[in-house]
């Protein structure tokens, strides 16, 4: 098929002049003539045109190539120009930023990336962009009015960034678990908490925090529902579900304010970042008050309150405006792997892949996840647990302390840590889903309402690599992994 595409008397030189053409034209539309022409990716792909064109023509010796040849090649020359020009969008804002002095949290690619990230939540929200999402959480709480002595309803089966801001304020973090069907916070259990808190304190709760687990939207209505019923502002913690939907709407935009992460590892990356999604201009500019140390209008630096360093700078933001050139395509990756996941593991008995409950329900798959069957024997699960961990797991960043004890009250099962230095062992990084907020050790004194649905599912899942880079061979490698780690 490709060989009749390209026979010459269908790709003649002239077409293949057009195609350049159109790369060039696209190339100085976003760069600039200049930097189009004297970038290393665009010079690189011209010279190859240039020799493709010669071997086209050339029709003696060893300079004739086929047409199926000729063919295979200019694809790989189109498809290097428009990489190249994804690839380089990032390099681009950022230097524009140290070309123009703009290295400070504020300037172009920062109100850029904010207006990107406008159009891409949608809902006319706005938007401020952070040097954090647990800045986001921060902010969000502050502008709820949460003080000392308050009490916020978190999901506990988070990570704890969800949690640890309303420590910051001085506040109670309420854990509630989660439901089966989305693993994430319980609308039911959420309620009789609210109930439960009221006739013990006397108080509503200042805010609740639901959390888009692994990219999977929560159960929107209901919990809006139960929100709106008690008039308790909703802050959606979608640090991992940037581009998961609802009902067709972007996640972050039901509540009164909805937090996003850019961490290395989140579907867009800033290096580091965040942003919080706003219900107008005023809250808008509020969070950029508290986010700029709340400095008032006086020509010296006048606080009344206090206030925090939390805005993104203009480097960061300029890699944030060209990842969302490619943010619809990192999601829709993310979904193929689940497919490709589904397909594999299809008759793999005693796996079960995490997936969205209903049409409603639109996952943006940030990481796939699974759960081992307590029953299945792994290779290798008598050893587990037989020694502490030295650092962080798979790669983690952070400074940490050595692990005292190779168990602790809650705990994944033997088959899943085995399945995961198995893994290991493999090249595969794996880690065990987060472990509930509950029961960690630094929150044993908060309040949970509980149903042992988080702590179920902490024993027996396992996350498994999703990103952008993770191709589909990748992907056949790792079923491989595991179905090979499975005793038979």
């Amino acid at each position: 098929m490709l060989s009749a595409l390209f026979k010459e008397n269908v790709v003649t030189s002239s077409m293949s002049f057009v195609v350049i053409i159109i790369l060039l034209l696209l190339a100085c539309a976003t760069y600039g003539i200049f930097k189009t022409i004297s970038h290393p990716a665009f010079i690189t792909s011209f010279l190859w045109f240039c020799i493709l064109l010669i071997y086209q023509t050339v029709d003696h010796g060893l300079y004739a190539l086929s047409d199926k040849l000729y063919g295979v090649l200019l694809l790989w020359n189109i498809g290097f120009c428009f990489s190249s020009l994804a690839i380089c969008k990032e390099q681009m804002y950022i230097k524009e930023a140290f070309d123009t002095n703009w290295v400070v949290p504020l300037g172009p690619n920062v109100n850029g990336f904010e207006k990107d990230l406008e159009e891409f939540v949608g809902e006319g929200k706005h938007v401020v962009a952070l040097s954090a999402g647990t800045a986001a959480v921060h902010l969000a709480l502050l502008a709820c009015g949460v003080k000392p002595g308050d009490e916020v309803l978190v999901q506990s089966f988070t990570f704890c960034a969800s949690s640890h801001p309303i420590m910051y304020l001085g506040a109670t973090p309420v854990f509630v678990d989660s439901e089966v069907d989305t693993w994430n916070m319980d609308p039911v259990l959420l309620e009789e908490a609210i109930k439960d808190r009221i006739e013990k304190t006397g108080k509503t709760p200042k805010a609740i925090v639901p959390v888009a687990l692994y990219g999977m939207p929560y159960k929107v209505d209901e919990i809006m529902a139960v929100a709106d019923r008690y008039g308790i502002p909703v802050i959606e913690d979608a640090a991992e579900g940037f581009g998961s939907r609802y009902d067709g709407r972007m996640l972050g935009t039901f509540g009164k304010y909805g937090v996003l992460s850019f961490n290395g590892n989140k579907m867009i990356t800033t290096s580091g970042g965040g942003a919080l999604i706003c219900p107008d201009e005023e809250a808008k500019r509020e969070i950029m008050f508290y986010a700029t140390q709340a400095r008032e209008a006086y020509p010296y630096y006048q606080h009344e309150r206090i206030g925090y360093n939390y805005r993104m700078s203009n480097i960061c933001a300029g890699i944030g405006r060209g990842q969302m050139t490619v943010a619809d395509a990192h999601v829709a990756h993310h979904k193929h792997t689940c497919d490709l996941y589904r397909e594999l593991l299809k008759d793999v008995k005693g796996i079960t892949l995490h997936e969205n409950p209903s049409g409603r329900f639109d996952s943006n798959y940030w990481l796939n996840t699974i759960v081992l069957d307590p029953l299945l024997r792994v290779k290798g699960q008598e050893n587990a647990y037989q020694a502490t961990v030295q650092g962080a797991v798979g790669g983690a960043g952070g400074v940490t302390h050595v692990a005292v004890n190779a168990h602790t009250d809650c705990e994944p099962n033997a088959n899943v840590e085995a399945m995961r230095m198995g893994l290991d062992a493999m090249g595969i990084e794996s880690r065990p889903l987060w472990k509930p907020m509950h029961k960690q050790p630094v929150y044993k004194n908060c309040p949970a309402y509980v149903n042992g649905v988080s702590e179920s599912l902490f024993k027996v899942g396992l996350c498994l690599p999703s990103g952008p880079y993770v191709t589909d061979r990748d992907i056949e490698y790792i079923v491989g992994g595991i179905r090979g780690l499975i005793e038979r």
